[in-house]
């Protein structure tokens, strides 16, 4: 969860009908307040029940075809870090960092959704907001877990701090509040970690995102943090309890030695087949080749954990996805067993808003994890595949610079689940054109001989685009990979694209007209491959 972005104007007076009259002053109101005495006669705070009740009306304005078809979207306004992802009483859960009343950040709220597929999901109203002494200056991200019932929430509760001059300062510590999967309450315990429970010189202003889990009958927190001095290294701190109220650090886990970005947000830590997984998304990170952009990044290490010591030997990092749009992602295990991560489609350096959105970022498809050696695969969820219709394919179809772009019948759509595979041939380029009409067009290229794979939207029709293009290997060494597949769904607005079976990915935004649903391919040589097409 990243600060320091303004809540912009937005309609003032609209905001102000619900939202009291400006955050600040809200905020100064509930410091000197608890929780008890803010609630209303339904035992609901003043301030949630405004984010509930703005949002069930202003919801009802945003027009349903301006929304994907099966991808998460906030009810009304702002949407960035998932939230919460945890399986609660056989539904599956989604939070989400949230402010209702502008397409601009504001003071942090959560939104709330459920699924039983990963696939179609339940708006639900409202699950906190800005309303305590601990917790005003924004209920921040955070997870979730089942625990005797109950569904706990784990976040970050910003509060005002008044220093011995006077001023004030914004502190970050963690909190919980429980619920029953609709409404949750704050425990009074709040805020059950602080920042003071942190080694000296650790920073109190940089300490958020708790990822909780319940391990042998024991609660267990990771969360992400930096030095006091604003020194260049993410330090990522392992707190447990026994009964999620009384907290104690148990050591500092892992530390990104100054390699790794200056702040770790959004920790996530799990097991997967016989190895431990740990997943960052750094600040400030420095460029490195095709693997690392400048700024903030989703990192993941494999490694092993040993639970009696609480040591974590972790292998050599790797992004988790090369698009454009893609941040703070977190996983859950399904009741299958598999593990399901998904992550913010947006990013903070390239903030993309068409002008009269109601409604601004939205969440990647849930996809399954495996490993291949020490890397990451990434595959939608299978649960999408029923939702498949309309197929149309075609094998062996050949392309070549002489018969330049070719189009294939029933091959167009802007939501849609399509897969090609580049069979072989003598070609140096191979390109698949997407989302083309209305003077636009957004390119796939995979050139052979290099064994880089480029996503290139810069003439999607995009306005302020200041990252059009990324570009990453496919390959492990210097073999030559002849025949590649990908794997491109397409939901009005994204683009997802998995590349040689899940083992490479691809995420970004496309605002292009939805009249813009042509699909064609072209050769530098000449290629042979194949086409499966399905609507969703």
């Amino acid at each position: 969860m990243q600060k320091g972005k303004s809540a912009g104007k937005g309609d003032c007076a609209e905001r102000e009908k619900y939202a009291g009259k400006g955050d600040c002053a809200e905020r100064e109101k509930s410091a000197g307040r608890t929780m008890q005495n803010r609630r209303d006669m339904k035992g609901m705070s003043e301030v949630l029940r405004r984010a509930r009740e703005y949002e069930a009306e202003a919801g009802r304005r945003v027009p349903e075809e301006t929304r994907p078809s099966f991808h998460v979207t906030p009810t009304v306004g702002w949407m960035n870090d998932p939230n919460g992802f945890s399986l609660y009483q056989g539904e599956y859960h989604l939070f989400y960092q949230y402010y209702p009343y502008d397409v601009q950040r504001g003071p942090m709220h959560w939104g709330h959704c459920k699924t039983k597929d990963f696939v179609c999901w339940e708006r639900l109203p409202c699950a906190i907001a800005p309303d305590t002494a601990f917790d005003g200056g924004g209920c921040f991200s955070g997870s979730a877990v089942e625990a005797d019932g109950k569904h706990l929430l784990m976040y970050t509760s910003v509060m005002e701090d008044r220093l011995p001059d006077g001023s004030m300062r914004l502190i970050q510590n963690q909190s919980i509040a429980e619920g029953d999967g609709i409404n949750y309450e704050k425990l009074p315990e709040n805020p059950v970690i602080t920042w003071e429970m942190l080694p000296e010189g650790c920073s109190w202003k940089d300490f958020r995102d708790p990822k909780i889990w319940k391990e042998q009958g024991q609660f267990y927190a990771v969360m992400g943090n930096r030095k006091l001095d604003g020194g260049n290294e993410g330090l990522l701190f392992l707190f447990s309890s026994e009964d999620a109220k009384n907290w104690k650090l148990e050591k500092l886990l892992d530390r990104g030695g100054g390699e790794w970005g200056g702040m770790w947000e959004c920790p996530d830590f799990f097991a997967l087949e016989k190895a431990q997984v740990l997943v960052v998304s750094p600040q400030f990170m420095k460029e490195k080749e095709l693997e690392f952009r400048e700024g903030s990044n989703s990192v993941y290490f494999v490694g092993f954990y040993d639970r009696e010591k609480l040591e974590f030997a972790r292998d050599k990092a790797y992004p988790l996805d090369y698009g454009m749009d893609f941040y703070a992602p977190q996983t859950m295990e399904a009741e299958d067993g598999r593990r399901i991560l998904i992550g913010w489609m947006q990013n903070y350096e390239n903030n993309l808003l068409p002008e009269g959105m109601l409604w601004t970022g939205m969440m990647t498809i849930p996809r399954e994890l495996s490993l291949v050696g020490k890397r990451l695969r990434q595959l939608p969820v299978r649960e999408l595949e029923n939702y498949r219709r309309n197929k149309t394919d075609y094998t062996e179809i050949c392309v070549s610079d002489v018969d330049g772009r070719i189009s294939l019948d029933g091959i167009k759509g802007r939501s849609l689940d399509l897969n090609v595979e580049i069979q072989g041939g003598e070609y140096e380029e191979f390109t698949v054109w997407l989302a083309c009409g209305e003077g636009c067009e957004t390119a796939l290229i995979y050139r052979k001989k290099e064994g880089i794979f480029t996503l290139d939207r810069s003439k999607s029709g995009m306005k302020n685009d200041q990252e059009p293009c990324r570009s990453m290997s496919v390959s492990e060494g210097a073999e030559v990979i002849d025949k590649l597949n990908m794997r491109i769904l397409m939901d009005k607005v994204s683009l997802e694209v998995f590349v040689n079976d899940g083992m490479r990915v691809m995420s970004s935004l496309l605002y292009t007209p939805l009249a813009a649903d042509k699909i064609s391919f072209s050769a530098r040589g000449r290629a042979v491959f194949s086409v499966e097409k399905y609507d969703l």
